[in-house]
């Protein structure tokens, strides 16, 4: 007696995915893209990394292969999370953009707004810190 086997489902990583807009694109192991939409997403995923394994299956759509029932393998190793700061170096900088803030803050008070120089490196400073907590 032979058994039919399922196909299997094609694996692949994503490459790209914008949650914002809802769709990215899988690079399949064999080679070629595919269309992912936020509507292929295991329930309570809402987003994608780049450089995830992911099964999913296949349809062909009027622009191509489009992801179905997408599911995610692994997640790769964050490695940002091993290049982070030291929390002794994060105390130092929280430290020092709160006397910015404070600064800025003042300024406001005052009914002036920061000059477009430290307005720069408050938002470069801000934007740093944030990516060092998203970690």
């Amino acid at each position: 007696m032979t058994r039919r086997s399922e196909p299997e489902m094609p694996t692949g990583k994503v490459r790209f995915y914008d949650a914002t807009k809802g769709f990215g694109f899988l690079t399949k192991d064999g080679g070629g893209d595919v269309y992912v939409n936020a509507s292929a997403l295991p329930a309570g995923v809402n987003t994608l990394k780049p450089g995830q394994k992911v099964d999913f299956g296949v349809v062909e759509g009027r622009r191509g292969e489009q992801a179905l029932s997408l599911q995610i393998v692994e997640t790769p190793a964050s490695l940002s999370k091993a290049s982070r700061k030291k929390p002794q170096e994060m105390a130092v900088i929280c430290e020092d953009l709160i006397k910015m803030l404070d600064k800025m803050g003042n300024g406001y008070r005052h009914g002036r707004h920061p000059d477009p120089r430290t307005a720069g490196a408050v938002a470069k400073m801000l934007r740093a810190v944030a990516d060092e907590l998203e970690l």
